[in-house]
């Protein structure tokens, strides 16, 4: 059956139960009635000032009929709780996995244990999986490295391959021929010259505005890392399922991040950070320590309902690349 996620979880233990991921983030922000979610989440009682993605969840659960959901009670949104209870109420069975805080090997373990246990799946047979999608991995290398090495992939291409591992598609194989496309495609694709154009890092959750990729593109900037997106993709190498997800950064302490996020400054020599945060999400906070804690520019951009980018940040954006222009 289809099973839901709330972010990324263990899928090596979803397919090793024969069952379909969907990645609800995904399946919200790029299905034709993502408005419609919303404003069902508002008419059901849910408050105005709850994320739009929660909202958009919830809707998108109810909407295409998703009977279970991994919900992420832990490393991820501060109000998934409340949203597995409210699906819950309307009839949808919740399965609880958590990421431990300080990146506990053993608490971790016995989670993904408890996911296995509840799906009537193994731990061997899990860890088959993530041995047979290792080459799809190493495909999501090769595209995050064409796009800051040689500019074969534009910053929203790299962000859609990306984020689209979370579930891959709920068909590796899929996937894989999906990847396989996409690499040729840009094999054939003739080179261009980028020099003097400003390389810009992408951090926070990814997001729900649809046009501020090409928007940074347009007034000369690219966009050659995708923080969180990235970590999505698993692509460090790892030596088991455990240490693959205690290596991924997004849900455990912003210190992590900024390790990761500091080592990419350097490797993909970024002039400057675009950090998105999500309106009424905890995470905002963290924009703080980000801010004294990174060597380059950073310029918060703030969203909250799916669609083109306001007015207002697209004069910031302006404004923020223009300034990097004047400080080179």
């Amino acid at each position: 059956m289809k099973i839901g996620i709330t972010t990324t979880i263990p899928v090596e233990v979803v397919f090793a139960a024969g069952h379909i991921p969907v990645d609800l983030n995904n399946l919200f922000i790029t299905h034709s009635a993502r408005s419609e979610f919303i404003r069902r989440a508002e008419q059901d009682g849910y408050p105005v000032t709850v994320c739009g993605w929660v909202k958009g969840i919830y809707g998108a659960v109810l909407s295409e009929g998703i009977q279970s959901v991994v919900a992420v009670t832990q490393g991820d949104c501060s109000n998934t709780q409340a949203l597995a209870e409210t699906l819950e109420l309307a009839g949808v069975s919740i399965i609880p996995f958590a990421f431990p805080f300080g990146r506990d090997r053993s608490l971790l373990e016995e989670q993904i244990l408890a996911l296995c246990r509840r799906l009537d799946t193994s731990m061997e047979q899990a860890e088959q999986v993530r041995a047979s999608l290792f080459g799809i991995r190493e495909k999501l290398r090769l595209i995050d490295e064409l796009t800051y090495k040689e500019g074969r992939f534009s910053g929203e291409e790299n962000h859609l391959a990306l984020v689209s591992s979370s579930d891959m598609l709920g068909d590796p194989d899929l996937f894989e021929r999906h990847l396989d496309e996409l690499i040729a495609g840009a094999a054939e694709r003739e080179v261009v010259n980028r020099e003097g154009r400003l390389r810009l890092g992408f951090v926070g959750v990814p997001p729900i505005n649809s046009d501020i990729y090409e928007f940074v593109e347009r007034n000369g900037a690219d966009v050659v890392f995708n923080e969180v997106q990235r970590q999505f993709a698993m692509l460090n190498r790892s030596s088991d399922l455990v240490d693959q997800y205690s290596r991924y950064t997004y849900p455990y302490d912003v210190f992590g991040r900024i390790e990761d996020i500091k080592r990419e400054i350097e490797a993909r020599r970024l002039d400057g950070i675009i950090h998105y945060v999500q309106a009424f999400c905890f995470r905002q906070i963290e924009d703080l320590i980000l801010r004294k804690s990174l060597s380059v520019p950073v310029l918060t951009i703030e969203g909250n309902y799916p669609g083109p980018l306001s007015a207002q940040n697209r004069l910031r954006i302006e404004a923020f690349i223009d300034q990097l222009r004047l400080s080179r």
